[in-house]
């Protein structure tokens, strides 16, 4: 698989997240080990816990992170399930901790249909042992569930006449790949804009299909209880409804001091070496 995945934010990741006197760093979705590969560079005396769903990303982690397996530590699961993944090992607190919710270039390269115009399979899945695909929903949801999935999940204005006609396109055939979809969204969405027009879509169907949301506000909160005093979160989201989760949570927590005022964003020159980090904004919050 060609093109190496770039760490969004990384600067500031570095110098504002992880400090001199980090010992144990959680990076809750290693992905490709971008991030953590440069942590383990700057810090010689940190130790990182690797989470991640994908098993893919961990074979990609663990290559990656070679000359630092001994401080390294990388785990399959879901970071939902945060706090029983770090007490099964006897990791009790931690010093810092990363959540990067964006997709990774594996994943976008993969065959799994992340990419609009994917041959691949309607997948979807970063667990590869779920249930649920992308051709599922699909394929098989009501229009009222299509609808409020669109409206929700994507604020997709269009989202009435893009239900309407999934379910138009699937009555004829089954809508098998991600090119398909994405065809099926522009022939609705005729006006172009910077972004895709099926980017809305696509969101939308991967945030149902991987309980994106509800796994966010759980994680975060298992964070927050496990970081030791002193310690700092941080959130890279990439659209408004991970940001909000993220803002409101800081805020309404009393034993953390919010870092970032406004959100950290990425500058004129990281985006243009790397246009995905164009929407990315980091929150940082510390326990006192």
């Amino acid at each position: 698989m060609n093109g190496e995945h770039i760490p969004v934010l990384l600067g500031h990741v570095i110098d504002k997240l992880v400090g001199v006197t980090s010992r144990l760093f959680v990076d809750a979705t290693i992905g490709g080990g971008g991030h953590a590969y440069h942590i383990l560079e700057r810090y010689e005396d940190i130790q990182v816990i690797g989470i991640d769903v994908d098993e893919e990303a961990l074979e990609i982690a663990q290559r990656r992170l070679w000359r630092f397996k001994d401080r390294v530590l990388l785990i399959q699961g879901n970071f939902r399930d945060l706090k029983a993944l770090l007490k099964q090992r006897g990791v009790s607190s931690f010093d810092a901790i990363l959540f990067d919710l964006g997709l990774s270039t594996y994943q976008l390269m993969g065959k799994r249909g992340f990419s609009f115009n994917s041959e691949a399979f309607l997948d979807m899945r970063m667990d590869q042992r779920a249930a649920l695909t992308a051709y599922d929903v699909v394929n098989r949801y009501t229009y009222t569930k299509l609808y409020n999935m669109l409206k929700n999940f994507g604020e997709e204005k269009k989202a009435t006449k893009i239900a309407q006609m999934i379910i138009q396109e699937r009555k004829k055939k089954p809508i098998t790949t991600a090119q398909e979809l994405s065809r099926i969204v522009c022939e609705v969405k005729k006006r172009r804009t910077r972004l895709h027009p099926a980017t809305q879509t696509f969101q939308a169907i991967r945030m149902e299909v991987n309980k994106e949301l509800d796994n966010i506000e759980t994680g975060i909160h298992h964070a927050m209880d496990m970081l030791a005093p002193g310690g700092r979160i941080g959130v890279i989201s990439f659209h408004s409804l991970e940001d909000r989760i993220v803002k409101n949570m800081f805020k309404q927590t009393p034993s953390f001091q919010i870092i970032t005022k406004k959100p950290i964003v990425p500058g004129r020159d990281e985006i243009r070496t790397n246009p995905s980090a164009r929407s990315a904004k980091l929150r940082i919050a510390e326990k006192v």
